[in-house]
Parts: structure tokens; C-alpha cells; sequence
């Protein structure tokens, strides 16, 4: 633990200390994603905006 976290009180010591091996637990536990096919280059037009292929604007 960083010294921070030895100020606080004992319950929320180890609220973090429960925190983190939750992380680690889903760390281990995630599976790779499958590789998309056919998916479009680039960056995401959701997250990004960008509405178009090939001139062509798309939706879904």
C-alpha cells in the first residue's frame, strides 16, 4: 500500500486491499477478444464521428 492509504482508516484499508485483488481476479479471468472480420480500418466512428466509407455515409 502507498503511504496515502496508511492514513486512512482500517475498514477503508481494506476496502482497497478487497479493490485490488478484485482487479486481479478479473485481470486473470478476461479472455482476449476475437478478432473482428470484415470490421472497418480505423478508428471507431462511434467514439470518433466519423460517418463515412469510401464516401459512402453508413450507420447501423
Amino acid at each position: 500500500m502507498s503511504d496515502a492509504s496508511k492514513d486512512l482508516p482500517p475498514a477503508a484499508q481494506r476496502a482497497l486491499a478487497e479493490a485490488e485483488e478484485r482487479r486481479r481476479q478479473a485481470e486473470a479471468e478476461a479472455k482476449p477478444m476475437p478478432k473482428e472480420l470484415g470490421g472497418r480500418d480505423g478508428p471507431d466512428p462511434a467514439r470518433y464521428g466519423d460517418w463515412e466509407k469510401k464516401g459512402i455515409a453508413i450507420d447501423f
